[in-house]
This record gives C-alpha cells, structure tokens and sequence, in this order.
C-alpha cells in the first residue's frame, strides 16, 4: 500500500485527523454536532492515548481521547476502510477505557459515561444511513440498561446527505471539499498543521517504524515459509536435512538461519 507524503495528507488521514483534533474549538464542534449536546469544554489528558492494561494484553492506541467538564469521555477514530471489524473494536475500545478508570482505583459506580465514535468512508451498517447510534438495551421489553456505554458509527459514504451540520461534515470528510464555515475551519487547520515542522517530522519517523514493521514481517514470513518447506521435503522423500534444504534451492545454513529468528520469537 503507498504511504502519503506529509503534505498530501487530509483531513481523513489518521494522523491529520488526530492532529486536527488538537484543536479544542474544532473537537468540542465537532461533538457537539455528532452528538446533539453541548460541552463547555474539553481536556486532553494524553495527546494520543494508549492503554496497555498489560503485557500479555492487546492494547490500544486511540486517535482522539477527551473529556468534558462532566467526566464523560469520548474517543473519536476515523476509519477510511471496511475491515468488517469495526463492531467488535467499538466493544474492546469501550472495555479497555473502562478497564483505564478502574485501575486508576475507582469503583464501578463512578464509571464515566463514555462514547466510541468511529468515522467511516464507508457504510459499515449497510443501510445508506447518515449516523448509527448504539447502547446497551432490553430486547424484550424495549428498555435501556443505562450503563451509559454509547456507541456511534457515522457513514460519509451516504448517497442522501443533507445540507445539515452533520451532513456537510461527512460530504468534507469524503471529498475533502470545505461545505460550509466549520468544515472550511477544518480545512485551514489541516493547513495549519501541515506547516508544523515537528509534526512532519513525527509523520516521517512514524512512517519509517511502519515499513520497518512490514520488512520485519516479511522476514518472518520467509523464514516460516522455509521451515516448512525443509520439513516437508525430509518426511515426504525421507532424506537428510542438507538434501531437503537443497530441494529447497536454500543451504543449510539459511535454514538455521530460519530456525534461529523464529526461535527468537517463539515462533516454533
């Protein structure tokens, strides 16, 4: 996949999306639009908040984490593809910030109302609808549970949007086209953030840790594959490891080459 250039990301990029949402007027709005409430203002207590509950655990690095003068929290993520994943990330978005709250020693009646929002490029419900909004409620007899858990999906690939807040929100969100004064706010603070040096510097560094991630990948691919290989061919012609190597066009010493990086990894 090609990685941007620093000056050709927009604003649905997930770093210039984070980077925009430092901007407190702009992400207080932008709440404000999506949710239909109003915030007197918002704090940040990381800029890019990972939780790492863990070492054993999966963490997570969320894009947009804030809270209001009430403690309810939001975490915002952009999302510009479908990895048919996006309801089962909502959930483990949620548990991990509740699990953040309680370990920092609260009980759970103080458990913050919280909202995972994700913006999408594509319509994930598969409804053509502008916004989906879920939380936790009784099947059988239509009540809520009010554990105050939110979970809301919103879909720029809608074909009907209307010339509302929201819906000129998620056409610039689409095209990158300015609709109206807050979208072209957006705009100019994506302009913005691309004149600051340190950020495209913290672009660049992110961007090489990532191609070393793929490289590194690779390796390890290579070398699985290889493994199996030399292992197939000396149960399936019963000959001596050198001579299943060399069915592999590989030598013996790339093999233990193989068996040392996986080792390493407790791959084998």
């Amino acid at each position: 996949m090609r990685q941007k250039k620093f000056k050709d990301l927009t604003f649905a990029d997930d770093f210039m999306f984070a980077k925009v949402m430092l901007n407190e007027k702009l992400c207080k709005q932008l709440l404000e639009i999506i949710l239909e409430v109003k915030i007197k203002r918002l704090s940040y207590p990381e800029e890019q908040k990972v939780i790492d509950p863990s070492y054993d655990s999966k963490s997570v690095r969320l894009d947009v984490y804030v809270d209001d003068e009430n403690g309810t929290i939001y975490n915002i993520e952009m999302q510009t593809t479908n990895p048919g994943n996006i309801p089962k990330r909502a959930r483990y978005y949620q548990a991990m910030i509740d699990l953040n709250l309680i370990e920092k020693g609260k009980d759970y009646s103080q458990l913050a109302k919280s909202y995972v929002i994700f913006i999408c490029t594509n319509d994930i419900c598969e409804l053509d609808k502008p916004v989906y909004r879920f939380e936790n409620y009784c099947k059988d007899y239509d009540i809520s549970l009010n554990d105050e858990t939110y979970k809301v999906i919103l879909n720029a690939d809608c074909k009907e949007l209307q010339n509302t807040e929201l819906g000129n929100f998620l056409k610039f969100v689409k095209t990158g086209e300015p609709m109206d004064e807050f979208t072209d706010s957006l705009q100019n603070e994506v302009n913005v953030v691309k004149g600051n040096e340190k950020w495209e510097v913290e672009y660049m560094t992110l961007l090489m840790r990532d191609r070393e991630k793929i490289e590194e990948g690779n390796r390890y691919g290579d070398a699985r594959r290889l493994v199996r290989a030399v292992r197939k061919n000396m149960e399936k012609y019963h000959v001596s490891l050198e001579d299943a190597c060399d069915g592999c066009d590989a030598s013996l010493e790339e093999y233990n080459a193989a068996i040392k990086l996986l080792e390493e990894e407790d791959e084998i």
